[in-house]
């Protein structure tokens, strides 16, 4: 799973580096960024978490695929 923040959609809420501060932080002028795009599979449901607790709905996720 990859994870990415929609820049123009954020807000600054801070609620996807709360619920999951391992992937999510705040820039230092209190934007979300991910520090890591690349999801490890223990952190799946706490970003789960996180797209559906953002207010701004600014969190996105995108499975990998294998061809």
């Amino acid at each position: 799973m990859k994870v990415y923040i929609d820049d123009d959609s954020c807000r600054g809420h801070g609620v996807c580096a709360a619920v999951c501060p391992d992937i999510f932080t705040l820039t230092q002028h209190g934007y979300a960024e991910a520090v890591e795009t690349e999801v490890p599979r223990a952190l799946h449901d706490r970003v789960a978490e996180a797209v559906h607790a953002c207010p701004e709905q600014a969190v996105h996720t995108k499975e990998d695929t294998c061809l």
